[in-house]
Parts: structure tokens; sequence; C-alpha cells
């Protein structure tokens, strides 16, 4: 249903920011609700944040002060700016997009194809 591009993944240094991006077609854009998912080897995916289409948002504990999950509706893409990086942030990053209910339900339509975001020590 939706295509997502992302791109903003990296090697960066603990302590160090980036920003993802998820680029997504269509023209329904803002009646989605966005997530950004993370799986580690060995460990199961999980939800590092979710924004629904009134802009409330929704974090893990883990992120919690130091992510933060925005929106531009205008250009069909959502972002996920992640300071004061830690190794343990290590992992592929995907991005996600569901309907409105999503944001409760957790359950995701569309999938992006993962971003290596690796956080040296």
């Amino acid at each position: 249903q939706v295509q997502l591009v992302e791109s903003g993944g990296g090697l960066v240094q603990a302590g160090g920011s980036l920003r993802l991006s998820c680029a997504a077609s269509g023209s329904t854009f803002s009646a989605n609700t966005m997530g950004w998912y993370r799986q580690a080897p060995g460990k199961q995916r999980e939800l590092v944040a979710a924004i629904n289409p009134g802009g409330n948002t929704k974090y893990a504990d883990s992120g919690k002060g130091r992510f933060t999950i925005s929106r531009d509706n205008a250009k069909n893409t959502v972002y996920l700016q992640m300071n004061s990086l830690k190794p343990e942030d290590t992992a592929v990053y995907h991005c996600c997009a569901g309907t409105r209910a999503a944001y409760f339900t957790l359950k995701f339509d569309s999938w992006g194809q993962g971003t290596q975001v690796t956080v040296s020590s």
C-alpha cells in the first residue's frame, strides 16, 4: 500500500546524533500513523517511537528524552531525531506505516527496508 524510502543511517560515536528520514508514497500520508522499530541481532524487534495523525507521540523507555519522532505532511516524511546515542542503540531501524488505529494496535501495514545505525564506543 505504502512505499517507504529511508535514509540517514550510518556510523556515529557514542554521544553523537543522527536523524533518520522516511519518505512515504501516496496522498494520504497525513492519515497514517507512522512508527520506527529497531532490531538488533539476538533481540526482539522493539517499537522505538510512533506518531499518529494528530501529532501525538509515544516512545520506548530506552529512547525517552533522547529520541524525537516528527512528521512533515507536506513532504510525506517522518523523522526520527536521535541524540546522545549509546552503543546499545545499534540496530537496524525500520520505518513503518499503518492506519490511524495503528497508534494503539501497533499493527502496521507497510515497512521500509531498514537502515543500519551503528554506535561505537
